[in-house]
């Protein structure tokens, strides 16, 4: 991954070469994602959701293509391209059949992750047919980290779930940075964003709002009750209209200090057991 790396401050100049009014809010969101990784040693974290006016990232049916336009789309895979790797829970790669590449933009391709505890997303899909990027498959099981940084081609699957339905950000973290796989872009769905964003693993979250209403259907963020606002999160806030999007690029410095546990089964924070895994715009 150190060639990616070396290449990031060339590929943050050349993604707003295209003369986007707001290029320098942009940039700055760019410039921002490109900064050291955590001092905790952990993988660095960047989310996304892209959603309607009203919070849906899809109908009650679960459809969602594409509720973002042709600019979020492409804000996608600007940051595909700048990250190791690109997660989604099982529910987004089974509705949504993506491919998770790098195709709207000059770049490398990320490695894929689907988080796939029990084998529900297709054999015939996409990630496992396409060859146009490695992809790992977590599935349940032990977990046994591997000895020295593993070649990753093809189609791998690494057991590292608990069976009880529940997600542990930490785990599939720590999985990430045994792999070499240190700048990691959580994309969906709902759920698994969610999931991380209340473990307090995120360093930087994207909120694509599009110009739509659906007025019902699956909220973007499934997250704990509160009873008090003071106790709401309130990240630092860029705005930018991409054009057929708004982004609020939020970051969260706090998220920067929190640690892996030792063994990667042993966190506590994950999503509800038997929380639908809604589907987000993937192409």
């Amino acid at each position: 991954m150190t060639d990616r790396l070396a290449q990031t401050d060339d590929r943050c100049h050349r993604l707003f070469q295209a003369g986007n009014p707001c290029s320098e809010d942009l940039e700055a969101v760019f410039r921002n994602l490109c900064q050291p990784l955590p001092a905790s040693g952990r993988p660095r974290v960047i989310a996304q959701l892209g959603q309607s006016l009203d919070g849906r990232i899809a109908t009650v049916t679960g459809c969602s293509r594409f509720i973002n336009g042709e600019d979020g789309l492409t804000h996608l895979h600007r940051i595909r391209a700048l990250c190791d790797a690109v997660v989604v829970g099982a529910g987004t790669a089974l509705a949504d059949n993506p491919r998770l590449t790098v195709r709207r933009v000059h770049g490398p391709q990320p490695v894929r992750v689907v988080i796939d505890r029990h084998r529900r997303v297709p054999q015939t899909h996409h990630l496992f047919t396409d060859g146009e990027a490695p992809t790992l498959r977590l599935v349940a099981g032990d977990y046994r980290a591997p000895e020295q940084l593993p070649d990753l081609e093809g189609v791998q699957e690494v057991p590292c779930l608990a069976d009880d339905a529940r997600l542990c950000p930490h785990t599939v973290l720590r999985v990430m940075a045994d792999y070499g796989l240190m700048r990691v872009f959580v994309e969906g769905g709902g759920v698994t964003v969610s999931s991380f964003l209340h473990a307090g693993l995120i360093d930087s979250l994207h909120v694509l709002v599009a110009p739509m209403i659906i007025g019902s259907g699956r909220p973007a963020f499934s997250l704990p009750e509160i009873d008090q606002l003071d106790d709401a999160l309130r990240p630092n806030a860029r705005c930018v209209n991409l054009g057929s999007d708004m982004l609020f690029a939020l970051d969260f410095p706090e998220s920067g200090s929190a640690s892996m546990p030792e063994e990667a089964g042993a966190a506590t924070s994950a999503a509800p057991a038997g929380s639908p895994a809604a589907p987000s715009p993937r192409s």
